[in-house]
């Protein structure tokens, strides 16, 4: 399976249901918290190819976008083939 990563904020109820869906899933992910650092949401902005929202999900180091990216993503049918390469 390939790396899950997801940027978040502690205040993001998306964030939080990204995290969940995720769980329930089976996935397992990293989670990278933004809140309060400059720096680092601004790399995130950079590597997100400018989206700068959260949550912001990488599956094998490619944004696919935020919480209702990855639900479309499931829904089409398409998220396992990405997660298992």
């Amino acid at each position: 399976m390939r790396d899950v990563v997801i940027y978040t904020t502690d205040y993001c109820p998306y964030c939080r249901r990204a995290e969940a869906f995720l769980t329930k899933k089976g996935v397992p992910f990293t989670q990278v918290d933004v809140t309060g650092d400059d720096a680092a949401r601004e790399a995130l902005v950079e590597k997100a190819e400018g989206r700068r929202t959260v949550p912001q999900v990488f599956i094998g180091g490619k944004p696919v976008g935020g919480y209702t990216d990855l639900i479309a993503l499931e829904t089409a049918g398409q998220l396992d083939a990405l997660l298992n390469g």
